[in-house]
């Protein structure tokens, strides 16, 4: 009979008020590391994207730590991604009656960890 122990935990967070060109950047940093390695670069890296995938890191080690019993010490970040959330539309008041339009872009951010075999 096939073993059912789950091998991943998630963290998702939708709606977050932050372009997702800008949050991919920081998402680069940390794909493929350890969990306590990826905390430490992003409380280093010095872009506002990091503050919010630093709260959504460790969530999702709390997930696989509390909810599946894995060991937090073996925790890396298997996936990681950013997609487009709903877009904001404002208006910016021009010169002689116009108005130009002001997208406030938000992304919708997911970190996966898995255990280290």
């Amino acid at each position: 009979m096939a073993d059912n122990k789950v091998t991943e935990a998630k963290a998702h967070r939708e709606h977050v008020r932050i372009s997702t060109r800008k949050v991919l950047i920081v998402l680069d940093l940390i794909r493929g590391k350890d969990v306590e390695l990826a905390k430490g670069i992003l409380k280093n890296t010095r872009k506002s994207a990091s503050e919010y995938i630093y709260k959504i890191v460790c969530e999702a080690a709390a997930n696989a730590e509390n909810n599946f019993g894995m060991d937090k010490d073996k925790l890396y970040v298997s996936e990681c991604y950013a997609t487009p959330g709903t877009t904001l539309k404002r208006i910016m008041p021009r010169a002689q009656g116009r108005a130009f339009r002001i997208l406030k872009r938000t992304s919708h951010i997911t970190v996966v960890v898995r255990e280290r075999a």
